[in-house]
């Protein structure tokens, strides 16, 4: 009974610590911004002037208005703990799908070099001969 509580407690200061680790990209200063793994001082500083010019309305803007922010970065950072407006980046899944479609079927499979099929004597009825 006591190891069921200890895992309750233990479940419960792990969500809280997740939680409290989101980072919403319109309301963090810049030294969050800079904890994040993935953020330099360059995009810091990027994010912050485009917030100048308004609040980032979701992912898809955020990508749009901060350079060198696209979806796998975005995924990443998300990852990291990265929020707009409370969300995380819906895209992580789809950008990581397409990248493995696009990886199986870019390059086509080698053909075997000894891939000349031998000759087998048949009978009448379909059945190999034997020598």
């Amino acid at each position: 009974m006591k190891f069921r509580r200890w895992i309750v407690s233990l479940a419960a200061m792990l969500s809280t610590t997740l939680a409290l680790a989101a980072v919403d990209i319109n309301k963090a200063t810049e030294a969050e911004l800079d904890g994040i793994k993935g953020i330099g001082p360059a995009t810091t500083r990027l994010i912050v002037e485009q917030r100048k010019s308004g609040p980032f309305a979701d992912w898809v803007d955020l990508t749009r208005r901060v350079k060198g922010i696209g979806a796998k970065r975005a995924a990443k950072l998300s990852g990291e703990g990265l929020t707009v407006n409370g969300q995380p980046f819906a895209g992580a899944a789809d950008a990581t799908a397409n990248t493995t479609k696009t990886a199986k079927f870019a390059a086509p499979k080698p053909a075997k070099a000894d891939a000349t099929p031998t000759a087998t004597p048949t009978t009448e009825l379909g059945k190999t001969q034997k020598p």
